[in-house]
Formats: C-alpha cells, sequence, structure tokens
C-alpha cells in the first residue's frame, strides 16, 4: 500500500504480516498451554483445565494480533532522492531516516512461515561502529520482490564501485562434501551438552527427572561409575555431532557467494530460514581465515570478512553476518579468500616469518603452570581430606602435562607474520588458529606491547589498529628488531618518526686506520 509524499511514496507494510503474527502466537499459546493444562487436570476437572488454557490461549492471539495490526496502521517508509524515512509508533512516535549515502547493507531474511508467506524482513544498515539501532532500519514484513527491490535500489553503486572484472559473478557455491567439517566444530560437544540439560529440564516439568536418573542408572548398573560418565560423554558427542549437522543444512543450504556489478558481495544462504547477506567491498579490509583445531586436523578453513563496522553494528543477533564461507577444504579456503580481495595469489597462504625461540619457551610456560596450579590444588585437598584427590591429582599430572605441551608447541608452530602484496599477514592460535590478511592502507594505528617477561625474553606483542572486524589484529611475541622491523615496513611511515636508530659498532681496526692517514 503506497501513499502519496514528497521525495517518493510512502508504502507501508505488507498486510500478511498479521497472518505470520497469529501463527506464530498460536504455536506460542500452544506450546505453554499444554503443560499447563497437565498442570491445572491434576487439581480440576479437565473441562475446566481446557476452558482456562482455550481462553488465556484466545486472549494472547486476539490481543497480540492486534497490537500488531496497529503496529501495521502506524508503520510506514518511503525511499527519497537522498533518504530513507521510516515513520512509527502510537504513543510514542518514532521519526527515524538514514542518508542514502550512507547505506552499506541491506540485508533480507525470512524463517519458513515468512517464505510460505511471501514475505522478507529488510534490515538496512549504515556500517557505522557506534552500534545500536540508530544506524539500522530494520522493514518487518515486506513481499519478497518488495525487498530484493529496495537492495536493489538502495546498494546501487555502479559509478562508484570497482570495474567488472574476471572475478564477478558466483565465487563459491555448496558442495554437499562440506557437511563432513560439521561435527568436527566445538559445535558438536555443545550441542550434545545442550541436548542432555534440555531432557533433565523436560523431565523436571514433568515431574519424571528422577524415573530418568533412575532409568540411566539400570543401563549402568554393572558398568563402573568411571566407564559410565565416558559412556555418557560418548552419547552425547555423538547426538551433539548428529545436531551439527543438521544445524549445518539449516545454515548453508542452498549457499552462494557472489559478486554482483557495482562491487557488492553477496551471500545466499539457509534451508528453512532464508538468509541473504550483501556487503560493499569498499568497506572490505581484508579476510580472516578461521581454523578451529578439529577443522584444522582436516585441513580446512572457514573465511570471515574483515570490513568496517561490521562486527559492532550487527551485534549478537548477527554475528554470523561476516562468514563468507564455511568450513571447506584449505586449498579452496585460500583461492575464494583471493577472489574476494581481488588478488591474484592468496595473502593467508603466503610464507610467514617465524617468531624466535623465546615464544616458544613462553608457551611451554604457560602450559606448564595451567596444569601445575590445579594439580597442586587437588593435591593439597587430598593431603587435608582424603588420598583419593592425590590420585586424581597424578591422573590428571600424567594426561593433562603431554597434552598442554603438545599444544604450547603446536601454538608456537602457528605464529607468524609477513607481507603479501597491499596485505600484513598475521597468524597465531592452537584451539583456534586465524591468519589475518589486513590491508595496509586499512591501518591507521600500531601499538607496542612489551611486559616484563617479554622484556627479559627480548620479545613483544605489535597490534595493528584498525577501523575494521575486530579493530585490532596481534601480531604476538615477535623478536624486539623483527617486529619493529615489520611494522616500519608494512605501512611506512607510521611507525618511522618513533623509531630510533640503533647504533652499529665498528671494530676497533677500523677507527685506528681512519686516524692514521698517513697509512692511506
Amino acid at each position: 500500500m503506497t501513499e502519496g509524499g514528497p521525495g517518493g511514496e510512502w508504502r507501508r507494510l505488507d498486510r500478511r504480516m498479521l497472518l505470520a503474527t497469529a501463527a506464530v502466537l498460536c504455536g506460542v499459546a500452544g506450546g505453554a498451554g499444554v503443560p499447563v493444562a497437565a498442570g491445572l487436570a491434576g487439581s480440576r476437572p479437565l473441562w475446566q483445565a481446557l476452558s482456562w488454557v482455550l481462553a488465556g490461549a484466545l486472549l494472547l492471539v486476539l490481543g497480540g494480533t492486534a497490537a500488531d495490526y496497529v503496529r501495521w496502521r502506524r508503520t510506514r517508509y518511503r525511499i527519497g532522492p537522498e533518504r530513507v524515512e521510516l515513520h512509527t509508533g502510537l504513543l510514542l512516535t518514532k521519526r527515524r531516516s538514514l542518508a542514502r549515502e550512507r547505506i552499506r547493507s541491506v540485508d533480507l531474511t525470512a524463517n519458513p512461515l515468512q517464505r510460505l508467506l511471501g514475505l522478507v524482513e529488510v534490515r538496512i544498515g549504515t556500517g557505522e561502529s557506534t552500534g545500536g539501532s540508530e544506524s539500522t532500519l530494520e522493514l518487518d514484513l515486506v513481499t519478497r520482490a518488495e525487498g530484493e527491490r529496495l537492495r536493489h535500489e538502495l546498494l546501487a553503486r555502479a559509478a562508484t564501485g570497482p570495474a567488472d572484472g574476471p572475478d564477478d559473478g558466483v565465487l563459491a557455491a555448496v558442495d554437499p562434501r562440506w557437511i563432513r567439517y560439521a561435527p568436527l566444530s566445538f559445535v558438536a560437544p555443545a550441542l550434545g551438552g545442550a541436548a542432555a540439560g534440555s531432557v533433565m529440564q523436560v523431565s523436571e516439568w514433568f515431574g519424571a527427572q528422577a524415573a530418568v536418573i533412575d532409568w540411566i542408572g539400570d543401563r549402568f548398573r554393572d558398568v563402573s561409575l568411571a566407564w559410565m560418565l565416558v559412556d555418557l560423554v560418548l552419547v552425547a558427542t555423538a547426538v551433539g555431532a548428529v545436531g551439527a549437522l543438521g544445524l549445518w543444512i539449516e545454515m548453508w543450504w542452498n549457499y552462494r557467494l557472489e559478486r554482483e556489478p557495482g562491487g557488492t558481495l553477496r551471500v545466499r544462504r539457509g534451508l528453512l530460514t532464508a538468509r541473504s547477506v550483501s556487503l560493499e567491498e569498499r568497506r572490505l579490509r581484508g579476510i580472516e581465515l578461521v581454523e578451529p583445531l578439529g577443522v584444522r586436523l582436516a585441513r580446512a578453513a572457514r573465511v570471515d570478512a574483515v570490513a568496517t563496522g561490521l562486527a559492532k553494528d550487527d551485534g549478537d543477533k548477527h554475528a554470523d553476518l561476516k562468514t563468507l564461507l564455511p568450513a571447506v577444504p584449505r586449498a579452496l579456503a585460500d583461492r575464494v579468500a583471493a577472489q574476494v580481495l581481488r588478488e591474484a595469489e592468496p595473502p593467508t597462504a603466503a610464507p610467514l616469518a617465524a617468531h624466535p625461540r623465546a615464544a616458544r619457551t613462553r608457551r611451554l610456560r604457560w602450559a606448564l603452570w595451567s596444569v601445575a596450579v590445579p594439580v597442586a590444588a587437588l593435591a593439597v585437598l587430598g593431603l587435608l581430606l582424603t588420598p583419593v584427590l592425590l590420585y586424581v591429582a597424578g591422573g590428571c599430572a600424567l594426561v593433562l602435562t603431554p597434552l598442554a605441551v603438545t599444544l604450547a608447541r603446536d601454538a608456537y608452530r602457528g605464529l607468524g607474520h609477513g607481507v603479501s602484496g597491499g596485505f600484513l599477514v598475521t597468524r597465531s592460535g592452537t584451539l583456534r588458529r586465524t591468519t589475518v590478511a589486513l590491508q595496509r592502507s586499512g591501518v591507521i594505528g600500531w601499538t607496542v606491547k612489551q611486559s616484563y617477561f617479554q622484556r627479559r625474553a627480548g620479545i613483544l606483542t605489535l597490534t595493528a589498529t584498525t577501523a575494521a572486524g575486530e579493530g585490532a589484529y596481534d601480531v604476538l611475541d615477535a623478536g624486539e628488531s623483527q617486529g619493529l622491523a615489520f611494522a616500519a615496513g608494512a605501512v611506512p611511515g607510521l611507525l618511522t618518526p618513533f623509531l630510533e636508530p640503533v647504533p652499529v659498532p665498528v671494530p676497533a681496526h677500523v677507527h685506528t686506520k681512519e686516524a692514521r692517514p698517513t697509512d692511506r
């Protein structure tokens, strides 16, 4: 529905949003009504319990839909030649607008119900790092055709975007074989633990938690406590792996990464909930290659964008919008990263300079302390309380010490830094290894940090400050002269005023020779 107005037509949200609201409220009423009815049936006649529940459900659905009808009546928007305006509210009227020249992203999202109704939620962002709702406008809901029209109209940058090149078009599309990396992430054990917690919580709601615990105990009656815990962990991990596969299918099915004319990167993905995320290339400052330990052991990696305003502006609700490519074979991740950056060779695969042995010693020391402290605490408690804790302390020391040393050595091997074309590259981490290729022109400052122990070891930590991504990226435990030379060369002129030349000692015989001109 449209209304005339200067600078463009005023438009309303689609009326079918009321159907979506009513359907969601029916689901909420049903989900909450079943346990409530079950609880009331124990103390009241069944017909009376059902009457109360149905009356409450009807009030919830009608009241919520009526409130959304008021929102629909009081919400309108228009696209003017210079600004996008949104007016909404009844008692508290809000009039907001964004300058079109500041708009950097138009993202479309639709859950299964919204897709069935042909609706999408449109999120218009400016890409500013200030965060909050002041830098975004959300239209909830409009037709799919209207959402696409808004996206194309607001992101039209043909005159200012990069010239079309061989990397335009589809850069990557989903390969069903990528799903094998889903159970290797840290999501799988987290989902397993969440599933176990959900079972216990739901059983408590229905007063059956004790019965569930007894049933588990009967299954492991002839098994020792240690093996029972091991079996339960394995079962939870298997359940989490299945959940991770389902989550991957929901998030990444129908995935496509493409570059549109005018310099816009677009990611489309989702099986049930369809997502369309757009990112202007002029906001892009680099690429982050992420390798969780399990994924890295399978020689795979994920590609994230390092872009201005993206992480801070989107917040937790949209934290996954920076991901351009899910976990894929490492060679493919490097190739896509190069295409996204319009580079002939992937900066993330460039050879990196190794860090001094002092960095390895530092990590080994951290690893040993991380084991020694809890083991010592268990040993003290064992001496004070029960000898059983002494055996636990010994077992932890035998198991955790080699594991910690192995991770420390791996963390040292992962350290590296270098320069590849117009990008500086830094790599670190072991449980979650990251390789960041950051545009040298995007670095706005350097921070040099050196603790007391680092000074004694002759190493330091450099932090490249930028307006994109996390805002700062570290080069950990580099040699003093090595790190400063890297910073001065990677971004010429930025650190040079703060550096002092180191005098080179001249051999004594040279001075003697210079002092005797008769020898010439």
